[in-house]
């Protein structure tokens, strides 16, 4: 492949979204780097890094610190790494300023809590209320990828998903090197579905590991969290050989084993009988699996999908359920067959 080098706007300054335009720029791009904070913006410009988030690792001088959103308007890739308590808003204001024909990622694995829309879901509600829809191609970037790991060149494997396969090859394209491999694909909700819920089965096993259980209960929970994703992701549209893949089975791992899962470490802090509250009041940066939980448990009670592990979540998070009751919840269910073959 020909490198090939354009400008690139990243929507949020976090660590993730930092790793991505230190990524970019990496490759020739120039990137423009947005913060929602003036003072997060004003730091950023004056130490030539992300102190905050993403320290130790200086920006080059293809990398610009944006003051506003109106810079994509010329601009034909577009990654959202922003939040989903704040992405609705962020992409309202800059969505009028976006250049026909652009590629608009989302890096971000949540579903909205009001709408229970995915990020790509959000950003076509927001193009179709604005009279655009169609004239941008809204995809999504997925995979098990820690943002330190990638920035510290660890070889990393990732998908990018777009209903058009050909604006999936596009931003395949601009976004690999030699150390992250970008896969294709067109499955959008399905990558969605498991980056977001992965984040939740993440604090399960993080609860399992707090309160002293071993590897059996993280294997079972990894095991039993995917077949709950893939039954509310197929049952959303999605195929279900994505959950097999980079964004399914990959991520799953990564986040309920690595110590860098900040879900995880929730789980942990709980499992320890630390509050939520008191937990994420410690916090710089998002779990995005705390309010995504909420998001699937109603996603769940809507659908009729049998969540188990993920409404056990949903009540140690939001109802203060003791996590070793949860834990006999769920060892004392009904006793089920795991994989029914037999024909109708």
């Amino acid at each position: 492949m020909t490198s090939i080098h354009e400008k690139v706007a990243v929507i949020g300054a976090g660590s993730w979204g930092t790793a991505l335009a230190l990524l970019l720029a990496g490759k020739g791009h120039h990137v423009f780097l947005w913060s929602h904070r003036r003072e997060h913006r004003q730091a950023m410009t004056r130490e030539r890094e992300n102190s905050k988030y993403l320290n130790g690792y200086p920006f080059p001088e293809n990398i610009t610190i944006a003051d506003d959103t109106a810079m994509v308007a010329d601009t034909p890739l577009v990654v959202m790494a922003v939040p989903s308590h704040g992405f609705r808003e962020v992409f309202s204001d800059l969505s009028p300023h976006l250049a026909p024909g652009s590629h608009i990622i989302s890096a971000a694995k949540e579903i909205e809590n009001s709408t229970l829309l995915t990020m790509t879901g959000v950003m076509n509600q927001v193009l179709d209320t604005a009279g655009i829809s169609g004239t941008v191609h809204p995809g999504v970037l997925a995979g098990p990828s820690f943002a330190r790991e990638v920035v510290a060149g660890v070889p990393t494997a990732v998908t990018v998903a777009f209903k058009n396969k050909n604006a999936a090859i596009w931003v395949q394209d601009r976004l690999y090197t030699d150390c992250f491999r970008v896969y294709a694909a067109t499955d959008v909700i399905g990558q969605e579905i498991a980056g977001a819920l992965k984040n939740i089965i993440a604090i399960a096993a993080g609860i399992a590991d707090g309160l002293g259980f071993g590897a059996n209960t993280r294997a079972a929970l990894i095991t039993r969290g995917l077949a709950e994703i893939v039954r509310l992701g197929v049952k959303m549209g999605a195929n279900p050989l994505t959950f097999s893949g980079l964004a399914g089975m990959g991520d799953l791992l990564l986040t309920c084993t690595g110590d860098l899962s900040r879900n995880r470490n929730v789980g942990l802090e709980l499992g320890r009988g630390r509050k939520i509250k008191e937990i994420l009041a410690d916090m710089d940066m998002v779990a995005e699996g705390v309010r995504t939980t909420r998001s699937a448990h109603d996603l769940a009670a809507g659908s009729g999908v049998e969540m188990p592990i993920i409404e056990q979540v949903f009540q140690v998070i939001y109802h203060d359920k003791p996590c070793g009751d949860a834990v006999r919840e769920l060892l004392t269910r009904e006793q089920k067959i795991e994989i029914d073959l037999s024909l109708p």
